[in-house]
């Protein structure tokens, strides 16, 4: 995502969608009430010949929407937008939808911005910058290949091997089975995104011996007791890549809820709940504030997330889309992990 002008007098951002990513973050950012200036296309207004008008092709304009309705999805990666026209060159006060995708430009105008989404915008800039990483979660029989993206871990496709693990020898392990998943990491894979292999036995490190041959060069391997995308969690969760994985805010985010969760199980310095993390907040006791993006979406935290910055506390907004925040939901959205125990918890 790239700024491309910002007016805080006027409650004004203008953005360009630069990522799939980006699409996720706008998600998270705008609110029913905003008003997203955009070019869009649409019928051009014909007083004299309504029905025709209907029919006309549609040309580009630029429509100021008022937003009443977010929608997001994941499997095709879409961004709309549906309100009612307030600013533009015709229809004011009939229904819109504007869509976006990459190369994408808006301006969004709010009655009043919350800090938590200025960081929101600066993330994404961040984050933009750091690549991919693709993982392939393997054994002799079957290949999941997901992308850790952003907000999430993206299963794109599983390949079966199609044979017995008695129905061939050593020597022939590198056939159609690595074939056909070096052909589809290809189709995912950009310049400079690593590739992860895990999975229980030998195949991993076949497949990595195909892969190097075929000239991939940021390639790790790692064992993991599961296949499929309970192994990829596997792997997250249990901190092994830690390093190459914690450059991700997945996996920055996963590593924090499973922080939260083991000080929790142990009756450690950490709590959950608004009320116990609002005083824990004002005695200064908080560490690092996890929230999870819908409870941002839905409820005004400045006040909360102030109160834990002016105290040298770190704050952690967690996607809803991976296991960690699934986890973290499943306490009510919030969790803190604090400095020392408190005697209201």
């Amino acid at each position: 995502m790239r700024g491309l002008g910002e007016d805080r007098g006027r409650c004004e951002l203008r953005l360009l969608i630069e990522t799939d990513e980006d699409l996720w973050h706008l998600y998270n950012i705008i609110e029913t009430g905003d008003l997203i200036t955009a070019s869009t296309p649409r019928r051009e207004e014909k007083q004299a010949d309504r029905i025709r008008a209907e029919r006309a092709e549609k040309k580009r304009m630029t429509l100021g929407v008022r937003i009443e309705k977010i929608e997001f999805s994941d499997e095709d990666l879409r961004l709309k937008l549906l309100g009612t026209i307030e600013t533009g060159p015709q229809d004011i006060g009939q229904h819109h939808t504007l869509i976006f995708e990459n190369g994408d430009s808006l301006l969004i105008s709010k009655k009043k911005w919350k800090e938590s989404q200025f960081d929101r915008v600066r993330r994404a800039v961040e984050e933009a910058k750091k690549p991919h990483i693709v993982f392939v979660s393997l054994d002799q029989d079957e290949a999941t290949i997901a992308v850790l993206r952003q907000y999430g871990l993206k299963e794109i496709a599983s390949l079966q091997s199609g044979r017995s693990g008695k129905q061939y020898s050593e020597k022939n392990r590198g056939d159609t089975y690595h074939s056909e998943i070096i052909e589809k990491l290809k189709t995912v894979s950009e310049p400079g995104m690593p590739t992860v292999l895990l999975g229980p036995g030998f195949e991993k490190e076949l497949l990595a011996e195909s892969l190097k041959a075929a000239g991939t060069e940021k390639l790790f391997v790692y064992h993991t007791g599961q296949t499929g995308m309970a192994g990829i969690n596997e792997l997250l969760k249990t901190g092994m890549g830690a390093d190459l994985i914690r450059e991700s805010s997945v996996g920055t985010e996963i590593e924090a809820v499973e922080e939260l969760m083991t000080l929790i199980g142990r009756n450690g310095p950490a709590t959950y709940g608004t009320e116990q993390i609002m005083n824990a907040a004002m005695s200064g006791a908080v560490e690092k504030l996890l929230i999870l993006d819908s409870v941002l979406r839905s409820r005004d935290c400045d006040e909360l997330i102030r109160s834990v910055e002016s105290q040298k506390g770190t704050v952690l907004v967690i996607s809803g889309q991976h296991d960690g925040g699934k986890e973290l939901a499943a306490l009510g959205g919030m969790g803190a992990v604090l400095r020392y125990k408190t005697d209201f918890l």
